[in-house]
């Protein structure tokens, strides 16, 4: 009320004001006033018409937004639903053909009960009819022969020893074969069906590994400016980087698969990063590279977990994870060694032996190719010595020292991991000899430039037509290392047969660190 009652003074007060103004200024300065006013009143009626309208707009464009999020809510979730139907129909297939198979077991089993009930019957009316049979030439032979039941059984028995003394040979003989047919026959319907009850598919290990991009402007970032970033990259992990017409993918290159999953694990870190410069690769790279132990460690662990193995030694456990980057003919000796221990399971509990430790014994066999490396001999007799070291059984040990008949067998599970090995190594698919070569050709190709005073590292790149040799800058100068490369280039001309020719790079790279405090 009180703030009405000033409003009131304060209009009468202007009124007022103005009515002594008109009079005091005249008539003509009133209309200057006015028409001021009115232009301020023209403008600010404007500005609010302006406003209203970029307002509109606004809220427009919201609402526009908001209804594409929506419509692309709503794609995204009829996608997700017809996925999720198809993999229910895909399973209600399984479903259905897993009841027919049911099916027809049972009712292969009625007929097979109703056969042998058929058979038995048989066989017990056969037996009274012998029965009989025999009563009746008793009768017959004693009225003949004048002999009492007793005399005559003495003097049939004493006839048929005289005539079957002669082919008792040929009926021990006859058996023997027999036994030896049965237990080939028995032998190779274990085998298969151990085959059969772990086909499980597998893959050979390959030289390449595809990493996914955002969008086609990464590939841009990764090979950074004059090619800097992707030339880090490929000199710190010892990989080769194809970058080529693939949409928003890129490929890594190398035999070595530790090397490979390195340079992915960093790519795909770098990606997410957006962070894409040299010295961001190289402590991503660090980084990736001191996390490998725990990759090989959860390799280790999911192994034996699929085997059903627990309580393992952590050295042990290790070496099992590393076998994961090992490969025998482009066979995966991880995968081979869990595909031996299910094959070695399956036989063992056909011959009612102990599974588990038959899964140990199939899991451990091929441990000694994760040292083989770096200590000499046999990869067998290296497990064998390893497992040793850490207590393992001694049937373990030597099962897994005989399984390539380096030493005597002393049990049946190291003959069960001899067949179980060649089963695995031997079937369709599993092994490539020519991919072998080609990586022991390149292994050697590094090992050439190792053996040069001076070098820290080298990599064999792009298929082993080049290789990247980086030296210590303290001890190698500029014209040394143009003698290092053709000293390279000769020897690996002596030493190496290899089609084509092979491209010998040098890097001598001097870095200044200094940290500002």
């Amino acid at each position: 009320m009180s703030g009405a009652l000033i409003g009131i003074v304060a209009g009468a007060a202007g009124v007022g004001a103005g009515y002594l103004v008109r009079h005091l200024v005249g008539k003509s300065s009133a209309n200057a006033v006015e028409q001021k006013a009115q232009a301020v009143l023209d403008q600010a009626e404007r500005d609010v018409n302006s406003m209203k309208k970029e307002y509109e707009l606004k809220s427009k464009e919201e609402t526009i937004r908001l209804r594409e999020e929506f419509e692309k809510s709503v794609e995204s979730r009829k996608k997700e639903m017809s996925a999720l139907e198809e993999r229910i129909e895909q399973k209600e297939i399984n479903l259905d053909r897993k009841v027919s198979l049911l099916e027809k077991k049972e009712k292969t089993i009625e007929e097979k009960t109703q056969e042998i009930e058929d058979k038995t019957a048989r066989i017990d009316d056969e037996r009274q009819d012998l029965a009989k049979l025999i009563e009746e030439e008793s009768q017959k032979l004693q009225k003949v022969a004048g002999l009492s039941e007793q005399e005559a059984r003495k003097v049939l028995f004493e006839r048929m020893e005289k005539e079957l003394h002669s082919e008792m040979g040929a009926l021990i003989r006859r058996a023997q074969d027999e036994a030896k047919e049965n237990a080939e026959r028995d032998a190779r319907k274990i085998i298969s069906e151990a085959i059969q009850r772990n086909a499980s598919s597998h893959a050979s290990e390959v030289m390449t590994s595809t990493v996914p991009l955002p969008n086609e402007d990464m590939k841009g970032r990764i090979i950074g400016r004059d090619g800097r970033n992707i030339r880090s990259l490929e000199a710190l992990t010892g990989v080769s980087i194809l970058i080529d017409d693939t949409p928003e993918a890129v490929v890594i290159s190398a035999f070595d698969p530790v090397r490979r999953e390195t340079a992915r694990q960093a790519l795909e870190q770098l990606i997410n990063d957006g962070r894409i410069h040299p010295a961001r690769i190289e402590e991503i790279v660090a980084n990736v590279q001191e996390s490998m132990d725990e990759t090989i460690r959860l390799a280790g662990e999911e192994a034996c977990f699929k085997c059903g193995q627990q309580g393992l030694d952590p050295d042990v456990l290790r070496m099992i994870g590393r076998l994961m980057f090992r490969t025998s003919y482009t066979q995966n000796v991880l995968k081979h060694s869990i595909e031996v221990a299910n094959l070695m399971g399956v036989m063992a509990g056909e011959l009612n032996m102990d599974v588990s430790l038959a899964k140990r014994i199939g899991l451990f066999h091929d441990i000694g190719k994760a040292l083989d490396h770096e200590v000499e001999g046999g990869h067998a007799l290296i497990g064998a010595d390893l497992l040793k070291k850490h207590n393992e059984k001694a049937v373990v040990v030597n099962a897994v020292a005989a399984h390539h008949e380096e030493v005597p067998a002393e049990s049946v599970y190291a003959i069960l991991a001899s067949a179980a090995d060649t089963v695995s190594s031997s079937r369709p698919g599993a092994r490539a000899e020519t991919t072998d070569i080609y990586v022991k050709r390149l292994e050697k190709l590094e090992a050439i430039a190792n053996g040069f005073e001076g070098v820290t590292k080298s990599y064999a790149i792009h298929a082993g037509r080049e290789i990247r040799v980086l030296v210590e800058p303290g001890s190698i100068d500029d014209d040394s290392a143009m003698v290092l490369a053709r000293d390279v280039s000769k020897k690996i001309e002596s030493d190496l047969q290899y089609p084509g020719q092979i491209r010998v790079t040098v890097i001598r790279e001097t870095r200044c660190i200094e940290y500002a405090k």
